[in-house]
């Protein structure tokens, strides 16, 4: 089981590094031909950007359990009525993002506190970044519905096309043409276009349960329930955290347009930490859906002690890399400014050296989700993640002498911490639960 769960779990990686590189290929062009002011005008984005996504993005996690259960049960009707429900979903849901990203990015940055200086760039690149969103979320089910039934490398393969085409248009772009926030934003609207061309062509042509067939897409109800109960609390929590993050962004920016731009080239060595950590929630998430659904119950336990051994050691290695190399990191994005510099290397040596807290609680809600239970999670997680940072943002950060940018990424590790421990306790009783359940399991009995 170990060497499968590597074998799964390393193109996972390397497709969310590729993945992230979008963003990264932007914040770097951007910051090199066009300066900081550009770089904190697409660095406020962020945040903002998965507040509106997250939802939608979430249901993908519920395809992907779903379709791993039906897999793993040899449903082969279950699995084909799962696949176009997904399809049918992830249309519907890219237009609503790309609508609601038109129509209030420029409120919704005003509400954040913006600085005037970056508000008008900021806003521009959000409504050209959700041109593209019905491309990225149809490339995200997509690629879900892959990795549920094993295979990774495809959809790895399709994003390092896409990502070639980014960094090639950014550098035409916004290098050569000098169309700085416009260029950065329409290269990664337009890969994210291929990546969903890519894999939509592969679904429609392979041979298996899950083909795609275009006149088949549809909303069928089972299997729409089925993505709803898992998918919809967990896109629920991924947008409260975005909320918790707006928040702390909000704070980030009553330092000003400095601070901004090392925030943002911390944020984002930090994201290359997450996402290799992420993966092994998708791991567990996948291999406890499918063991579930062929009744091999025993092996959960096992799955979960090597996932959390694996994504401990990873955020250790990984985060102590990016804390003894941050002066080298930072140095990529940032062009000239030694403050907002220092501002990033403050936030990194924060995150980077605690972030193996975070790829815990992430493999505890993949298992959770993998079981059937994705509504108590939600909760823990909320209280625990996103209610800590807002109460600590508006209780000790906010007291005389606290208010500092140390003092305000404290609260990411002590959020884990409660977070981990809450989710660890209730893991131990759903699994108990479920191994000395006689019945069949159905994808939410342990809700």
């Amino acid at each position: 089981m170990l060497k499968g769960i590597i074998l799964y779990t390393i193109p996972l990686i390397l497709s969310g590094v590729l993945q992230l590189l979008f963003n990264a290929a932007d914040l770097v062009v951007v910051g090199h031909f066009s300066g900081e002011g550009a770089l904190a005008a697409v660095g406020a984005t962020g945040a903002l950007i998965n507040l509106i996504v997250n939802v939608f993005m979430g249901l993908s996690v519920g395809s992907a359990s779903g379709t791993a259960l039906n897999y793993g049960a040899k449903n082969h009707k279950g699995v084909h009525r799962m696949v176009h429900t997904s399809m049918a979903l992830s249309i519907v849901g890219g237009v609503c993002v790309m609508l609601i990203g038109l129509l209030f990015s420029r409120t919704f940055l005003i509400w954040m506190d913006t600085p005037s200086s970056v508000l008008g760039d900021a806003a521009l690149y959000m409504k050209i970044y959700f041109i593209g969103a019905p491309a990225m979320m149809i490339y995200n089910f997509g690629a879900a519905i892959l990795r549920s039934v094993g295979d990774t490398a495809r959809p790895l393969m399709f994003l390092t096309v896409a990502g070639i085409v980014n960094v090639v248009l950014n550098l035409i772009l916004a290098g050569v043409f000098s169309m700085g926030v416009i260029g950065v934003a329409v290269a990664t609207a337009v890969s994210q276009c291929i990546s969903a061309i890519l894999v939509v062509r592969h679904l429609m042509r392979c041979d298996a349960d899950y083909k795609l067939m275009l006149d088949k897409i549809a909303f069928y109800k089972r299997e729409l329930m089925m993505i709803l109960r898992v998918g919809l609390p967990a896109g629920i929590q991924g947008s409260v955290f975005a909320i918790s993050n707006v928040v702390i962004q909000s704070s980030v920016n009553s330092f000003g347009s400095l601070a901004m731009s090392g925030s943002t080239a911390s944020g984002n060595i930090e994201g290359f930490i997450y996402i290799a950590m992420n993966s092994f929630h998708h791991t567990a998430l996948a291999f406890t859906a499918q063991n579930l659904g062929a009744g091999k119950k025993d092996r959960i336990k096992k799955i979960f002690f090597l996932c959390q051994g694996m994504v401990i050691a990873t955020g250790v290695l990984f985060g102590a890399a990016a804390y003894f190399f941050s002066d080298n990191l930072l140095g990529i994005y940032i062009k000239e400014s030694q403050v907002a510099m220092q501002f990033g290397a403050e936030r990194l040596q924060i995150i980077a050296l605690t972030y193996f807290l975070c790829g815990m609680m992430d493999v505890m809600s993949g298992m959770l989700r993998g079981l059937g239970s994705s509504f108590i999670p939600m909760l823990i997680c909320l209280v625990g993640a996103c209610g800590t940072r807002v109460l600590w943002v508006n209780t000790i950060f906010k007291m005389s002498g606290n208010h500092t940018f140390t003092v305000l990424f404290r609260s990411y590790p002590v959020s884990w911490l409660l977070t981990v421990s809450a989710q660890l306790l209730f893991f131990f009783y759903v699994y108990r639960k479920t191994v000395h359940s006689k019945k069949e399991t159905l994808l939410g009995d342990n809700l």
